[in-house]
Order: C-alpha cells, then structure tokens, then sequence
C-alpha cells in the first residue's frame, strides 16, 4: 500500500545527528573518491524526494520494512556481506565500506563510482548522510544506537553476520534491486556445485579430517561448525567435523599443541597482512614450527593458503561458490 513518506531536511538531519554523537565516529577516506558535500533542502521537493513520497514493504528474516518504491541509491555501512553479495549480482552501490583507507581489489567490480563511507567499524555518518541513499545496508553487529543514527538518514536493514543467513541476504539485495532471478539463478547454481561435487568427490574424503583456521595476530582461530566456510565442508559436501570444531562456541584460538591433536588431514588457511600487522612473519614462523612439520597436511603437502581471498566473510553466497569450487579442487586431487 502507498504510503507518505515524510523525510527530515538534511541541514535537520545534520543536526540531529550531530547531537547523537556522530561526529566522534567520522573517519574520512582519502583514497577513494571523495563524497559531495550536503546541501540544504529547497522549498521544494527535488525528484528524488518525490520518489520517496511512494513506500513498499519488505520483509527480511521475519521482520517487514518500510523503504521507499525505488531504491536505486544503496549504501553499504558495516556489512561485508553485502559487499560480496554485491559482486554476486553486479550491484553498484554508491557508498561502500573501504579497508585501510582504500577499496580492497576483490571488490573493483563494484566500487568503480562508489564513495567510500569509512573503515567497517567506522563509518562516516556525515558521508553518509550527503550521498542521500534510499536505503542503507548496516551489519547486524551494530551496537543500537549506530542503527538508531543510521535509521534517521535512510532505511537500514541490519544485515545478519550468521552464515546460515546467507540465502535471506542474498534475497534482501535482489529485492531492493529488482534482480530477484538473479538471486535466485545463484541460489540454484550454487546447490547444483554441491551435487555435481559431492559426486565428483566420493568416498575419496569420508574418512579424512578437514580443517580451516585462520590466523589473526599470528594466532591460530577455528570456528564452529556452522561459521565461517566450515558450513560449505561439514553441511554441504557432508564431510565430518573434527570434535574440537564441533565443541567450538565462537572463534577460538588455539595453542599449537591442540592444533597438533586435531591432525588435520587437509587445512585450509585463511591469512590476510591486514589481521596480522603486528605479526607479519606469522605464516611463515607457523610454518618453521616444529609441531606445525608434524601434522598430517603438512607433511603430505596438503596445505592451501588463501584458496579464496583472505578478505571473505566465509557465509556468503560469493565466499561459498569461490571456496566450494577450490575445496573440491584441491580435495580431488590425488
């Protein structure tokens, strides 16, 4: 049903988020492009105000929405996920989440126009506020006051982080961006990998321990069996989660002893320079470890670095795809 859609001044919205504290979390970009400054409502509505006189609802993981009937101005605040849902299907948003003070190369495709809003966990709200997005794109780890401040400038659906959410994700873009075939031809085509890989594979893994861990501040991390990529290895493709994932409760760090115990047959790992500043050396020091030489994998030669870019969310339709197709590789070969 149409609805009014009554939208405050930007010059009001600046203030009100002003005095919502905004301000401390501004952390301007000067690598991407910059963003165009805010500007004061005419009198009179501008055409894009005029398009969001006319409202629809969305339903999103149980919870119904109001954004305007066009949402052709998306900014992505805080989710990766939308980010790499965004490669999926070829959607530009305006204002995009940088990593270090630039756009990360997996995500060239999408952020050729796109102004960068701030690091992940800082975002610029002023940066926000003057690209005048219909609709925004938040994580569902935002603390509620960030939704509260983000709500007073556009829509924001608080994406879910949970890696069993990734279809509901995917559907959301589709949604706001009128490519719902294209969610779900990747939906499909994505359970058909699984197929076509459980067939290719076999018995040849079933009695094997397969691992992923990734090093953060040269520590080694497991995830449970539902986070991360473990969801593509131990639900999709069937395999057998070792005792030690399947006790995890949330990332958990290791000792180098208890790693040893698990003996994985195959690893995978996930190492990015940007989660190991202080520890650069880290793979390479893990890799002249004693106790690292001991394990199964290494000593067969059945160890994979960064299979997908160590920048993945793990639970997303793109992290799936990529890491079944290089999973399934590297499981095959004999």
């Amino acid at each position: 049903m149409k609805k009014i859609y009554l939208g405050l001044s930007i010059a009001a919205l600046t203030l009100a988020l002003t005095a919502c504290g905004g301000g401390k979390e501004a952390a301007n970009n000067t690598t991407a492009p910059a963003a165009a400054p805010a500007t004061t409502a005419s009198a009179e509505k501008p055409a894009d105000e005029a398009n969001k006189a006319e409202t629809r609802t969305i339903k999103y993981l149980d919870k119904e929405y109001t954004v305007p009937s066009k949402t052709e101005r998306i900014v992505i605040v805080g989710s990766m996920e939308s980010m790499e849902d965004s490669l999926v299907l070829n959607v530009n948003p305006v204002g995009a989440i940088s990593v270090g003070g630039k756009f990360p190369e997996m995500f060239a495709p999408i952020t050729g126009q796109a102004t960068s809003i701030g690091e992940k966990i800082q975002p610029n709200l002023e940066t926000i506020l003057s690209l005048k997005p219909d609709v925004i794109l938040g994580s569902s780890k935002f603390p509620p006051e960030m939704a509260e401040k983000l709500n007073k400038i556009a829509p924001t659906f608080p994406v879910s982080h949970i890696s069993t959410n990734w279809e509901a994700n995917l559907q959301l873009l589709g949604e706001l961006t009128g490519k719902q075939a294209e969610a779900e031809k990747a939906l499909n085509e994505y359970k058909s990998g699984i197929e076509a890989a459980k067939a290719k594979l076999g018995d040849s893994v079933k009695d094997t321990k397969v691992l992923v861990i990734r090093l953060r501040q040269g520590n080694i991390g497991i995830y449970p069996e539902k986070v991360f990529f473990n969801p593509a290895l131990y639900a999709d493709l069937g395999l057998t989660a070792p005792e030690e994932v399947k006790a995890a409760k949330a990332q958990e760090m290791i000792s180098m002893e208890k790693f040893s115990q698990i003996n994985p047959d195959y690893l995978f790992i996930q190492f990015s320079p940007d989660e190991n500043k202080d520890k650069p050396n880290a793979l390479e020091d893990l890799q002249n470890n004693p106790i690292w030489k001991s394990v199964n994998a290494v000593k067969n030669g059945k160890v994979y670095v960064n299979v997908v870019d160590p920048l993945a969310q793990g639970g997303t339709a793109w992290s799936k795809t990529q890491f079944l197709k290089a999973a399934v590789e590297k499981l095959s070969a004999k």
